[in-house]
């Protein structure tokens, strides 16, 4: 898959391009719908064109609305990734600046999907607004298309529940990590790099990744949660997950996401690690005694080895 950025624009295809346009934010079953469509027009008569999508990065609302800009649901990194797993030959990545946000609708369509990428055929979601306040819409975009020779489909992006990141958003926040995999059409995947702690988690029998995740990134809601881990070398694994302060210790303690992999003998520091979270198990909790937090951590782990197995021998299906 061929990736281009700002200042990469050589690297671009000379072919003609299918486009796709969004932020994609999840990569939900909206979003995944847009994309079928897009390499169903690929397949059915344009298929010496290139299956590509535009996205940002940051986020819009960083640069618009600090304030009141959303938490991802993945990195950049993660979206790349899924684009190419679904089919994706080539991602133009626009970086979102008050430059970018400033340009009209018009002048993106002609600078982009005219020069850059050659657009044949465009793709979007049925509410999709781009351009200088969001002035630009489908019916925009279907105008300046007949003017550049370019034709505009657009993709039935909602479900029951909605689909759509705010949706899955929401579900993450209150904890229903279940509702969140439905519309996600796969399980919810929080990525972060291992980091040292205080080796509380050892100390009581059950050592734990410490991860520190990405800027901006969402984190569920605190609580202990079923779900699975995939490491370096060793592939997916089971991961008993804690979002929390551990007020069993600490009275005002930093919010932590603490993994535990049940069996895994092996050193994660400073490695990137995916957790994927099925169910959410229950609230954190100050217990009377350490031994009656040791007691209810094991039963957490036995939980999440027997909703984990449910997903073995296939668990590269909470990816896909």
């Amino acid at each position: 898959m061929i990736v281009v950025r700002d200042g990469e624009t050589s690297k671009l295809s000379s072919r003609d391009a299918v486009v796709a346009i969004g932020v994609f934010d999840g990569l939900h079953r909206g979003h995944q719908a847009v994309i079928d469509v897009l390499l169903d027009l690929k397949g059915s008569g344009s298929d010496d064109a290139l299956a590509t999508v535009v996205t940002f990065d940051p986020h819009p609302a960083q640069v618009l609305a600090p304030e009141r800009a959303p938490r991802l649901l993945g990195t950049l990194e993660q979206r790349l990734e899924g684009f190419n797993a679904l089919g994706i030959e080539q991602v133009r990545v626009l970086t979102f600046d008050l430059e970018l946000a400033n340009e009209s609708a018009p002048d993106f369509i002609r600078r982009v999907l005219v020069g850059e990428l050659r657009t044949r055929e465009v793709v979007v979601g049925e509410d999709f607004r781009f351009g200088h306040d969001r002035r630009g819409d489908v019916a925009l975009l279907r105008a300046e298309g007949q003017r550049h020779g370019f034709a505009v489909h657009e993709a039935p992006t909602f479900g029951a529940p909605r689909w759509s990141s705010s949706v899955v958003r929401a579900a993450l926040l209150a904890g229903d990590v279940e509702g969140a995999n439905e519309v996600l059409g796969r399980a919810f995947v929080l990525r972060g790099l291992v980091e040292h702690g205080d080796a509380r988690g050892e100390e009581l029998g059950f050592a734990t990744a410490n991860l520190a995740t990405a800027p901006h990134q969402l984190v569920p809601l605190a609580g202990i949660y079923a779900g699975a881990a995939r490491t370096p070398d060793a592939g997916w694994w089971p991961a008993a997950i804690s979002i929390g302060t551990r007020p069993q210790f600490y009275d005002d303690g930093p919010l932590l996401v603490e993994v535990h992999l049940p069996g895994f003998d092996g050193n994660l520091y400073d490695a990137s690690l995916d957790v994927a979270f099925m169910r959410r198990l229950r609230d954190e909790q100050v217990f009377s005694d350490v031994e009656a937090l040791v007691a209810q951590i094991a039963r957490d782990v036995d939980q999440t080895i027997e909703i984990f197995k449910k997903f073995s021998p296939n668990a590269s299906a909470l990816l896909e």
